[in-house]
């Protein structure tokens, strides 16, 4: 109960940050970003396309992961789902892009580094990059910096350049909160029971 209790905080807060971006017109990286920037495209729910996005990862994830990841990310993307859904049909308004970056991206980190402390993520590309350094040692950032390049470029003709570039903007304050989340809870994090989620803190 107590680890379902977590994921929903960490899903909350991520989605305020959603929330920020959405209203800002920006992106991040990740599935996140790949289905903000999808969603802006064709105008359709992000809580739809998010879950569509997600649906191989956890393929992957259930053969190279183990269930018991699978079962917590597939419920930290569902909860997720279902905040941004319903945190969609609030007024509308909107922000500068500046803003949605520095504080999206900074709220975003601080969710993502607590579900990731707590044995879970938010699918898609964290999945990969941790598939990819257990099974070929790649250092899981540097995917996630290559994935995110992906993700953005391939955003600008969504979004624009101006709003590309704070999308950058965003990515690299996350990381910067995930970073510093884990250096700090460095020493509980190496405990036995939570060394699998050390690459996925380092990854975004």
């Amino acid at each position: 109960m107590l680890q379902i209790l977590k994921v929903l905080l960490g899903t909350f807060i991520v989605s305020i940050g959603i929330l920020i971006l959405k209203r800002s017109e920006i992106i991040t990286g990740g599935t996140v970003g790949l289905s903000l920037s999808l969603s802006y495209w064709l105008g359709s729910s992000f809580s739809i396309m998010y879950c569509l996005v997600n649906i191989p990862f956890y393929v992957l994830s259930l053969f190279k992961m183990g269930w018991k990841f699978t079962v917590s990310t597939l419920f930290a993307v569902s909860s997720l789902s279902l905040m941004s859904a319903a945190a969609a049909r609030l007024p509308e308004f909107v922000l500068p892009g500046w803003f949605g970056a520095a504080i999206g991206g900074s709220i975003m980190g601080l969710g993502m580094a607590y579900l990731f402390l707590n044995g879970s993520s938010l699918g898609g590309s964290n999945i990969l990059a941790l598939f990819f350094h257990k099974k070929f040692g790649w250092n899981p950032g540097k995917v996630m910096f290559v994935l995110d390049g992906l993700i953005i470029a391939g955003s600008f003709y969504s979004i624009g350049l101006f709003k590309g570039v704070y999308s950058v903007l965003s990515i690299v304050i996350l990381s910067f909160i995930i970073h510093l989340f884990k250096s700090r809870f460095a020493a509980p994090a190496k405990a036995p029971a939570r060394t699998p989620i050390l690459p996925a803190a380092e990854a975004s």
